[in-house]
């Protein structure tokens, strides 16, 4: 039988697990429509089978430390089955948009067995005009939003002709007993205390290097600590979610966001963030909402792979907490905020500072490391998720079916109603809006907002001048 090879849950990863304890659902997903008829069931198995080799995570699931010693950590399932994490259904008639959302809101609703490797993968038949989609629902402990995409690169195929399917026979390693597992976590923590005093004697044999060091430690911490000293404001939209979800999708053009970027001097992102602000203003205002002066705040997950950690597993990110200014309802005004906003929040070193952060809780035992990860995800904090993944430029394939849109799917933290993924694809742009669905039963308004205050930008492209 092969040896086990333990492979712990970082800080980060461990915090996105923490996060159910309080009733939370903190897997992400996408959805993907496809061309043509749909595969068989058992085709489709085989495929995604045939790929697992790729991303041995998928056939592994979390064990807990023996008495809460350290961080859970990952091993092989030794009763995996592919037909209980590729599943398969149908979509009742006519198979349109309003079916296929009800679907995956119904999907993303229930949370992922803990027992099992956190991830499934839902055939859809019945869409209409000829076409059939797949659903996907990662926990957040497996993986990140671009460690996403690099996986959704290896599961499917970059051309038409797929590689081969011939499934390769896996054997799963033993699981160590609470003694080997005791053992690894013993291991893990001397790691930590190593690295530690290794840094330590590092700077002690260098003291200007170490004040230059420290005092850059520093000013980075004090830029990630202040979003929690000065807390986000108050909105309707922080509240505990309950358990049910709605999904609604926006769909606009690359080309629009270049346009807008090329004729103000911003960057893709600043136009995301300024249609996001506006929208999000007028949204709230219809509900009741004062949002005179009001600037929410969003959480903004930058990624810190490398090319090294391309279609690696786990969490390789920090976050930024960028202000919206839904009060400004000039469109090229709100533009030039959001342009200034995040100009600053490049300079601050916040990024840096959450990174520092996040290496300092990896020695953190598990009890702290859960406390502090909640304030990590505070409504104090922030007020909603927005999160801005680059896909793939190039059509993406399965089994010779072209990918004709992707729709990204982020999750909903303990005091959070509302969280926006956004994926650029094959020349498009595509929002998936995440809401509780009892508290913003509404979430189509905030769906037409958006395409709304995008077309304002654009329009006001035509005649601009750098902001």
């Amino acid at each position: 039988m092969p040896q086990a090879h333990l492979d712990r849950l970082t800080s980060v990863d461990a915090g996105f697990l923490h996060q159910e304890d309080g009733g939370a659902h903190m897997h992400i997903g996408g959805l993907g429509v496809f061309a043509g008829p749909a595969p068989t069931g058992q085709e489709f198995r085989t495929h995604i089978a045939s790929r697992l080799p790729l991303v041995p995570r998928y056939r592994q699931k979390l064990v807990k430390m023996p008495l809460g010693t350290g961080r859970p950590v990952w091993v092989e399932d030794a009763s995996f089955r592919i037909g209980y994490h590729v599943r398969h259904t149908a979509l009742p008639a006519p198979g349109g948009d309003e079916q296929l959302l009800t679907l995956v809101s119904r999907i993303v609703s229930q949370r992922l067995d803990r027992t099992k490797p956190l991830w499934e993968m839902w055939l859809v038949e019945g869409l209409a005009d000829d076409r059939f989609a797949l659903i996907t629902k990662t926990h957040h402990a497996m993986i990140d939003g671009v460690g996403g995409i690099d996986l959704l690169t290896a599961l499917f195929d970059l051309s038409p002709d797929s590689g081969p399917t011939d499934v390769v026979p896996w054997q799963p390693a033993a699981t160590p007993g609470p003694v080997g597992l005791l053992a690894h976590g013993a291991v893990g923590a001397v790691r930590n205390l190593v690295r530690l005093s290794a840094k330590g004697v590092q700077l002690s044999t260098s003291p200007k290097a170490a004040v230059r060091e420290v005092a850059g430690v520093a000013g980075a911490l004090g830029a990630a600590l202040g979003p929690i000293v000065n807390a986000a404001p108050p909105s309707v939209l922080n509240a505990p979610p309950g358990p049910h979800r709605r999904v609604e999708v926006v769909r606009t053009s690359l080309a629009d966001y270049r346009t807008v970027k090329s004729a103000f001097g911003a960057t893709v992102n600043d136009v995301v963030l300024a249609a996001v602000a506006g929208a999000l203003g007028r949204f709230l205002e219809a509900r009741g909402e004062q949002v005179q002066g009001l600037a929410l705040r969003a959480c903004v997950p930058v990624s810190l792979r490398t090319g090294d950690s391309s279609g690696s597993a786990g969490n390789e990110i920090a976050v930024m907490m960028a202000p919206l200014p839904v009060d400004i309802a000039d469109p090229v005004e709100r533009l030039a905020a959001v342009h200034r906003s995040m100009g600053h929040l490049k300079t601050s070193r916040q990024a840096e500072g959450a990174a520092v952060l996040t290496s300092l809780e990896n020695a953190l035992p598990p009890a702290i490391l859960a406390r502090a990860s909640r304030l990590g995800f505070s409504s104090r904090v922030y007020n909603l998720l927005v999160t801005n993944v680059p896909g793939p430029q190039v059509p993406i394939y399965v089994l010779g079916r072209q990918l004709e849109e992707l729709v990204p799917l982020a999750f909903l933290a303990p005091e959070h109603l509302l969280a926006i993924a956004i994926v650029s694809y094959h020349g498009q742009v595509t929002y998936g809006l995440l809401g509780d669905a009892d508290a913003l039963p509404d979430l189509a308004d905030l769906a037409d907002h958006l395409t709304d205050t995008l077309a304002e930008l654009v329009a006001a492209a035509a005649d601009a001048s750098p902001i």
